[in-house]
């Protein structure tokens, strides 16, 4: 019996400390999971391709590389994984030499797809633009007006969007604690943005050993208020440009908040230009620029004065006024007189050319759209974006994983959903320490160029934009408040295209060759 029990004993003390074992593994298994899912999701990846892209008749070799970078917080913890892509053209020791352009779209919330896909990259999908473009299959062609006989490009995705992604924090010691929350939403504001976008940055020069390349920034919309913030981000950490191209800007939202009379008085210059297009001015003029110089005059004078007397604006004078303004917007003298003189962007998109049941595009007045009810007061949808959606949202999707080897276990975002709602929109204007609760950043690239007087600038700008029009843009930048001496680094171009430029093929052309101007003047010593 004692020896029955001794051996009880013992093999109850075996399975006890094998029980134990088993579950301290178990449990050590459970702990190092969330902080395996953590380091693998801060993991850096590239897959590399080699192809080749005529250019100007010239064949150009280049890499392309899809992959992840992590930007790290003060604390040097992993804070977001952001995904790129990058164009390289060029080897041997010249190669770290060559101009580097870090290129981004808006929104806020918005991936890079429609400047990857349709701008400067070595492929574009084609499209029938203004016309609706049909249903797959697309067709991805190379670009002959790429950019890469000028600079290596890297199209970046914004956190949220893309394959781009906020990473789980530690809360109270503990990894992954916030798995229940987007860990993308830290990066929703306009200052985060400009933050996390400024640390990607300067890793990919580190990364890629890019600090002695000339560097420019190309962003598009929401891209424009944050390359004047990057900017003056930037060459506040030793990272001086050499060029900033903003296409179809928006750097002061207090000045852009519909329903005030500056939104009016923006507008009306594109609303000529729109209606100019669409053969409703009375007596059209053949050439449309001289007619736009008219159309500025009135918006800065005589229109701007009518509006500021609001109620007080005699009969006469507002009969007098509705007569100019229908000769520039091609509405009826009454229409003009029953809105107050004010007519908001969806309506004109509703009212011009509604005797033929057709409404006009936001980001370009040149697509025409049909609603259901033609009598309504602002159209049903954009055309402008719902013509081409499909199209930049397949191509970017089949590409990436046909041409470009990148595969990923979760779908690639055109946007961030929620973001554009959730933004924190508040801005630390510069010398002050308080925060605007609207982004303004003509403070902030005006102190860039300031601080670096080399910078260049490059305002670029469709024509048929109403949700960014030219005439704010030119207010906007007529207000940077630089020394005379610096006003030559700052040019204009223009353009018979909208929001996207790139959409017509003539205006893409036209814009590659400003751009190579533009280059050779600012990456040139």
């Amino acid at each position: 019996m004692r020896k029955f029990a001794l051996v009880s004993l013992l093999a109850f003390v075996v399975v006890g400390a094998n029980t134990f074992a088993a579950e301290h593994e178990e449990s050590a298994k459970s702990e190092a999971k969330p902080a395996k899912e953590k380091a693998d999701a801060a993991a850096e990846k590239a897959i590399v391709t080699s192809h080749s892209v005529s250019i100007g008749g010239r064949s150009y070799a280049y890499k392309a590389t899809a992959g992840t970078l992590t930007i790290r917080d003060d604390k040097d913890a992993p804070d977001a994984s952001v995904f790129y892509v990058a164009y390289t053209s060029g080897d041997g020791k010249d190669a770290a030499k060559r101009p580097v352009t870090f290129f981004y779209n808006g929104g806020p919330g918005s991936a890079s797809l429609w400047l990857h896909m349709g701008s400067f990259g070595p492929v574009r999908v084609a499209t029938t633009s203004p016309d609706a473009t049909p249903p797959a299959p697309y067709q991805l062609v190379a670009n002959a007006d790429s950019l890469l006989d000028k600079s290596d490009l890297v199209f970046i995705d914004a956190i949220g969007t893309g394959y781009s992604k906020g990473l789980l924090k530690e809360k109270d010691g503990k990894p992954g604690a916030d798995k229940d929350e987007n860990p993308s939403k830290r990066f929703w504001g306009t200052d985060q943005d400009i933050e996390a976008f400024g640390r990607f940055i300067i890793r990919y020069l580190t990364v890629n050993q890019r600090w002695n390349s000339p560097k420019f920034l190309f962003g598009e919309s929401y891209g424009t208020p944050r390359s004047a913030g990057l900017a003056r981000y930037l060459e506040n950490r030793g990272v001086s440009l050499n060029g900033v191209v903003l296409l179809s800007s928006i750097l002061n939202y207090g000045s852009r908040i519909p329903g005030l009379d500056n939104d009016y008085v923006n507008l009306l210059p594109t609303y000529a230009a729109i209606a100019w297009y669409h053969n409703k001015i009375v007596n059209r003029p053949a050439a449309m620029e001289p007619f736009l110089d008219e159309a500025r005059n009135f918006a800065r004078g005589e229109y701007s004065v009518a509006l500021a007397k609001g109620q007080d604006l005699g009969a006469a004078e507002r009969d007098a006024i509705a007569q100019k303004l229908s000769r520039y917007t091609g509405l009826s003298v009454a229409y003009l007189k029953d809105a107050n003189l004010r007519v908001s962007q969806p309506r004109f998109r509703k009212e011009l050319l509604r005797d033929q049941r057709r409404t006009l595009g936001r980001y370009d007045g040149r697509f025409e759209g049909i609603d259901a009810d033609a009598a309504g007061e602002s159209p049903e949808f954009d055309p402008s974006s719902t013509a081409i959606s499909g199209a930049f949202f397949s191509a970017i999707n089949d590409y990436l994983a046909r041409d470009l080897k990148y595969t990923s276990d979760v779908p690639y975002r055109m946007n961030a959903g929620a973001a554009i709602g959730e933004w924190d929109w508040r801005h630390a204007i510069p010398g002050s320490s308080r925060k605007v609760q609207l982004p303004a950043m003509v403070g902030d690239l005006s102190e860039a160029m300031r601080t670096n007087p080399h910078l260049k600038v490059l305002s670029a700008n469709g024509w048929y934009d109403l949700a960014t029009p030219f005439f704010a843009t030119e207010y906007d930048l007529a207000h940077l408040d630089i020394d005379p001496g610096l006003r030559k680094n700052l040019s204009f171009a223009y353009y018979p295209s909208g929001h996207m430029v790139y959409l017509n093929l003539d205006a893409l052309k036209q814009m590659k060759a400003d751009l190579v101007k533009f280059y050779d003047s600012a990456a040139t010593r």
